[in-house]
């Protein structure tokens, strides 16, 4: 049904920027809260920055003013500009979102996830 594709990963040097995209698409009556989670190898998956379908935005401590989150509401889209990207970056970014499927008329929510990108920033 609902579909998360994520593209913008890639290979940058350290002090450069990606921007990470991601779209939805499938029986979508409505996206709630959208997402970028990273996910090293043998870690847990943890929060990057989230957004909410008014716009407000929440980013996690080790962004330090580095990330902007935003989405367009129209074309089920979010996007995560990254900029003075670190090596410690390295890893797979995941889109989420919570989608309310056309299906159930608004009376549920769904979690729903991205592949992964990879992100991978040299030194």
């Amino acid at each position: 049904q609902v579909q998360l594709v994520e593209s913008g990963g890639g290979l940058v040097r350290a002090g450069g920027s990606l921007t990470l995209s991601c779209v939805a698409s499938g029986s979508i009556y409505s996206i709630n809260a959208m997402g970028w989670y990273r996910q090293a190898p043998g870690k847990q998956r943890e929060l990057v920055a989230s957004i909410t379908r008014a716009g407000s935005t929440h980013y996690v401590d080790f962004v330090n003013g580095r990330f902007t989150i935003s989405r367009d509401n129209a074309k089920n889209t979010v996007d995560l500009r990254m900029n003075s990207l670190k090596p410690e970056d390295t890893t797979v970014y995941y889109c989420h979102a919570e989608v309310i499927p056309s299906e159930t008329y608004g009376l549920h929510v769904v979690d729903n996830w991205g592949r992964g990108t990879q992100v991978t920033v040299s030194s």
